[in-house]
């Protein structure tokens, strides 16, 4: 996201001595993405942001890949997934390419043994149940249901949850997570068309400076390997920084739908892209005003795209027995479309208070053993199954 941030103290001029009140200068860092020409912000440390006492291999987190190559429609019950005390662990990757992975947790804490970087993609975590406060060094952004977290690649991290009652839906992209390109200027600001605008958009707050030295544990996930790194000082010891590479977040409940006479096509739903997926958010909406418009989207091929839908409130239109939390995978080449009886349902509707994620990667989504424990038997049968005689 392409907008100026800055929080605490900083000196005037980058790269400059920027001196502590008792004596010595502040550590500056530069947190930034492909080779300095991405986006990046400068944090500046009480202490260097090197010191390491030890590191451990924890082993490989790579997913168990159980289908390689799929070509059914698929669903899976998310809310089958058993809670699980520690955040990390709670994490269930479902489907993975080379470009994403996809997944779920239940976590019902964040270990205060640890802190958590991702040194492989961006994160979007979306909160399906649950509120808190995500903390990181560059400050605090509170969270609550129906909102999206884009946290950059190698933001350290912890979540100080409400409840022991968290679900979150989570993306890791090994490209950068942005707002779509139309929807932008050449400076980066979001045009009038936009669904949504900056004001929408909450930055990090109340930046937390930890002056202290010991022991801090951070887990670091990089290519399939958790590595454990005990650092000399607290990972938060920023006093300030500015910069355009921070975390946000966005509310589901904040984009404003566009509606037409006729059926619009998904991309009107997008909400942020990546290299090789969309993202899209389905929210309550008016239906099409023509007198004859099918509000039920009409079938289609995925031709170029997986499409997976995960489910989260209200009565999902297109769709018979769906509950919350539940995904469905339709994969590219084959064509889908409204269940049996959804087409004539909708016929004269005037509104929805469906509201659901939509994720269309680019390539073809290799199937986990953690997804298949959750899955709908023999779902790709359903539009036979339903159909009325």
């Amino acid at each position: 996201m392409s907008r100026y941030h800055s929080l605490g103290k900083i000196p005037p001029k980058r790269h400059t001595t920027f001196e502590k009140p008792d004596g010595g200068i502040y550590q500056e860092e530069l947190f930034g993405t492909a080779g300095f020409s991405g986006n990046s912000s400068l944090l500046y440390h009480i202490y260097p942001p090197t010191v390491v006492n030890e590191i451990k291999n924890l082993g490989s987190v790579a997913p168990k890949i159980a289908i390689e190559k799929n070509m059914k429609a698929l669903s899976f019950k998310g809310f089958s997934l058993k809670p699980e005390d520690d955040y990390i662990n709670s994490r269930k990757t479902l489907f993975v390419n080379k470009d994403l992975e996809i997944g779920l947790a239940a976590p019902t804490t964040f270990s205060k043994d640890y802190f958590y970087k991702n040194a492989d993609a961006d994160e979007m975590l979306f909160v399906h149940v649950g509120s808190g406060t995500l903390r990181t060094n560059y400050g605090n952004l509170k969270f609550a249901y129906g909102d999206y977290l884009i946290i950059p690649k190698g933001t350290i991290y912890t979540i100080d949850f409400d409840t022991t009652q968290n679900r979150l839906l989570f993306v890791e992209s090994f490209g950068q997570i942005t707002t779509p390109n139309r929807y932008r200027n050449n400076f980066g600001q979001l045009l009038e068309h936009s669904p949504f605008c900056e004001r929408d958009i909450r930055v990090p707050q109340d930046l937390e400076t930890h002056d202290e030295k010991g022991e801090f544990k951070i887990k670091i996930k990089k290519q399939g390997v958790m590595w454990e790194y005990i650092y000399n000082n607290h990972p938060f010891d920023v006093v300030g920084w500015d910069g355009f590479n921070y975390p946000y977040a966005f509310s589901i409940h904040d984009f404003e739908p566009i509606t037409g006479r006729i059926h619009q096509p998904p991309p009107i739903h997008q909400t942020w892209e990546a290299p090789g997926f969309v993202v899209c958010s389905f929210v309550p909406r008016l239906y099409d005003y023509h007198p004859k418009s099918i509000p039920a989207p009409y079938h289609h091929s995925n031709v170029d795209s997986e499409e997976i839908l995960y489910y989260v409130d209200g009565d999902f239109m297109s769709r018979n027995d769906i509950e919350k939390g539940q995904l469905t995978l339709h994969p590219g080449g084959v064509p889908h479309g409204p269940h049996p009886g959804a087409i004539e349902r909708s016929v004269g509707k005037k509104e929805t208070k469906e509201l659901a994620v939509m994720i269309d990667p680019f390539a073809p989504m290799m199937i986990t053993q953690d997804a298949m424990d959750l899955q709908v038997d023999d779902y790709y049968k359903s539009w036979k199954t339903n159909l009325k005689k």
